[in-house]
């Protein structure tokens, strides 16, 4: 895979210059864009740069993080709290993801938007209110382990860090979740699947593979 040196400023603007110019696949009014990545690839900040560029050139955005779509403490440390498989398949609330991020964005949505369902600090409910998103508008949803539940994305950004460098920038509390990482690679095959890929093994030097044609 061919990848060439950016900027996180312009890999932000590049993608946004696209979105600005997309159509959305199934036709609604609504984008929907997936950035993927472990934590230590920090996906989020990538996410809040995109929105930015977008929103300054006028366009309506909303930024999600699936970290606040996990499930209750009860099921997500039902196997003990490091368990990998568990990390993998049962800490992410994908079902309500489906629900009250990217239904309301389907082409009959109302385009009301949940922006969390769950603070894992009290673990109780957020309570907190809808967001309507305009028509043009675009959602953001970024978080781990994204691309392996056929959300219906118009764009996925996948950013990737080599095991060597996943494990060092991982901080040593969080190494249990390495595990998880693998068998992601492995079964959803993230650097494939994605429509672009950011390799970042050095977070001051990104590289990418360019925009699809």
């Amino acid at each position: 895979m061919r990848v060439e040196p950016i900027t996180w400023d312009l890999l932000a603007a590049r993608i946004a210059e696209r979105l600005r110019e997309a159509r959305p696949a199934g036709g609604g009014p609504w984008l929907r864009v997936g950035v993927d990545g472990a934590p230590a690839a920090r996906p989020g900040e990538l996410a809040g740069r995109i929105g930015e560029e977008l929103r300054l050139a006028g366009h309506g955005v909303l930024v999600v993080g699936t970290d606040g779509f996990l499930r209750p403490a009860s099921l997500r440390y039902e196997y003990g709290r490091e368990d990998p498989d568990t990390y993998y398949g049962g800490w992410f609330d994908t079902g309500a993801l489906w629900r009250e991020v990217i239904g309301p964005l389907d082409t009959d949505g109302d385009g009301r938007v949940l922006p969390d369902l769950w603070d894992p600090a009290t673990d109780r409910a957020t309570r907190s209110p809808r967001v309507a998103l305009p028509p043009g508008g675009v959602l953001l949803l970024h978080g781990p382990l994204l691309l392996g539940h056929w959300f219906p994305f118009d764009l996925t950004v996948h950013l990737r860090l080599s095991p060597a460098a996943l494990e060092r920038r991982t901080p040593q509390g969080e190494r249990w979740t390495l595990p998880a990482f693998a068998r992601y690679e492995t079964e959803a095959d993230p650097e494939h699947a994605a429509d672009v890929v950011v390799r970042a093994d050095d977070p001051r030097r990104p590289a990418w593979t360019g925009l699809p044609t």
